[in-house]
């Protein structure tokens, strides 16, 4: 093979960055936008030793994943990278990359439970950070463009707000109108850097930084007629970034309108997010994540839970009910200052959170006194040091979960582990950020159970008395679980008629109407199905 030559490949598999692989003469082959069972012919652009890069000529036979690209700058834009497949093959994909991380890199034979996916894939996102810069009749704003810090513009992404790009809209044409220079990154001249964006997926309360190099320009005239034109705003916020990085949001901050925060509502809890909190950037998927992650603790009340890498607090405080203490760690001051506040205004008296190093603290926990119980572990993309890690096996918890961005850090780490005496039990895939190549991954490692030995017991249901199974959880508890976990309320009515159904007995005339010509409303599909998981759940059914 040699450049430009045009070959036939079938793509038989993707990476994460939405390429297909196909082989040609031994050679993998990477090929953008295609799909698995793609038959097509490909130039080749660029050949190594192993393996080669190439791009479509011509497709002879399409996959049956394929889907009509509904973005204007799919191609050049570096967010998205799976707008050309179904998501139901986006998912498969993504289960099938942690599955082989675990695999490969763990060296672990157990497959991961089914993905979790999720309901909506536009529009679901809760920030954004569009770098600014000259374009050919103006100021743009955008993303940048693949393995490049070129900015391509858009008007109207489908996986923001579209408030957001109203709003961007207006600050762009606000510098043109007013004389201010984008920044440079070539030059390092200019302005304006960044516009910040964050929405409260609750309360839809809209925070807007604009990242400048230094405040040589009042912006008053633009905070006035950005809180005019857009009611939902509450703050404006100066951060003030002067050196040549590609770090986004400098250490300086000045607060141009409202108090510096939005307020937003995740698991249940009312939080304070500033511009420099780690908020997860899709609320409902995250609120599902923190759910499974909860479940997988198996918290019984009494447990002492050790939240690293905490941000603002949001994983502990949603296990607050479920522990005798909670004590989070977090390295970036201004989130444990929130993540304080936001225990405070929850009413929450058994936390405890803590500024400094993960590997640092959680050293110096396990030389302490304190028994932990449960590890939840949320680290960065890289993963945990050693010295975290350590750490961990020293305090010896019975539990650790483990929540992760990159899955080929949390195979690695997980491995580590289990060379130290711990067992994964299960891992799951959570999708958190459709369209693109990020997926999230949830694990269990326990301690000193084997999941490779199992005993079979038999026994007969047939003389059991059930009726204190049947009674396993109050209606306040039903309630609070189909809530928690598909955001469905459901009254004490729905409950009582799906019990009915089920033959849970139910006291005599409980919910019943007053009147014999009385019609109550009948419990939606969708609502039953929720109280019937919930009912397994409590051992009920």
């Amino acid at each position: 093979m040699k450049k430009n030559d045009v070959v036939r490949l079938e793509i038989t598999a993707l990476t994460s960055d939405g390429s297909g692989i196909g082989r040609y003469d031994g050679m993998a082959v990477f090929v953008p936008n295609t799909a698995v069972g793609d038959v097509i012919e490909c130039k080749l652009l660029k050949l190594k030793s192993s393996y080669a890069y190439g791009k479509i000529e011509k497709i002879i036979s399409a996959s049956s994943d394929r889907v009509e690209v509904d973005c204007p700058v799919y191609s050049r834009c570096g967010g998205c990278c799976f707008r050309h497949i179904s998501y139901k093959a986006e998912l498969s994909a993504k289960e099938g990359f942690v599955r082989d991380s675990f695999q490969r890199i763990g060296g672990f034979g157990l497959e991961p439970e089914q993905i979790l996916g999720c309901k909506d894939i536009y529009n679901y996102r809760n920030k954004a950070q569009f770098p600014v810069a000259k374009g050919e009749n103006g100021s743009i704003y955008g993303f940048f463009s693949p393995r490049s810090h070129n900015v391509i513009g858009i008007q109207g992404c489908l996986i923001q707000p579209e408030i957001f790009s109203e709003i961007a809209e207006y600050i762009v044409k606000y510098i043109d109108f007013s004389g201010i220079q984008p920044y440079d990154e070539e030059f390092g001249s200019g302005l304006l850097r960044h516009i910040y964006l964050r929405i409260g997926a609750y309360t839809k309360e809209i925070m807007v930084t604009l990242v400048v190099t230094a405040k040589t320009h009042s912006f008053d005239s633009l905070v006035a007629g950005l809180t005019a034109s857009f009611p939902q705003i509450k703050t404006v916020v100066f951060n003030i970034n002067p050196e040549r990085t590609n770090v986004i949001l400098g250490k300086s901050e000045v607060v141009l309108f409202g108090s510096g925060r939005i307020t937003d509502h995740m698991c249940g809890l009312e939080v304070d997010i500033s511009s420099h909190s780690f908020y997860q950037v899709n609320t409902f998927a995250a609120e599902n994540v923190y759910a499974l992650a909860r479940e997988y603790a198996g918290l019984s009340g009494s447990e002492t839970l050790l939240d690293l890498y905490c941000g603002i607090g949001t994983v502990g405080l949603f296990m607050r009910d479920r522990v005798a203490k909670l004590i989070g760690v977090e390295v970036i001051p201004e989130a444990v200052l929130d993540a304080r506040h936001n225990a405070e205004r929850n009413g929450v008296k058994n936390a405890e959170f803590i500024c400094g190093d993960a590997g640092k603290v959680s050293q110096e926990l396990s030389r302490s006194d304190t028994k932990l119980d449960v590890i939840i572990v949320d680290p960065p993309r890289k993963g945990c040091d050693k010295a975290t890690l350590d750490a961990m096996l020293s305090m010896s918890p019975k539990k650790i979960v483990y929540i992760s961005c990159n899955h080929a850090t949390a195979a690695r780490d997980s491995k580590y582990l289990c060379e130290n005496g711990y067992n994964l039990i299960k891992y799951r895939p959570c999708d958190m950020f459709p369209r693109t190549g990020h997926v999230e991954t949830v694990v269990l490692l326990s301690k000193g159970e084997i999941d490779s030995k199992k005993v079979r017991v038999e026994f007969s249901l047939e003389d059991m008395d059930m009726s204190g199974f049947q009674k396993g959880a109050t209606y306040e508890q039903i309630k609070t679980y189909v809530l928690e976990h598909t955001g469905l309320k459901v009254s004490s009515l729905y409950i009582s008629q799906v019990k009915q159904k089920y033959g849970i007995i139910e006291r005599e005339n409980y919910n019943k109407p007053k009147s014999e010509n009385s019609r109550q409303p009948q419990c939606p599909p969708e609502k039953e199905k929720a109280i019937r998981e919930a009912f397994k759940y409590f051992g009920m059914i």
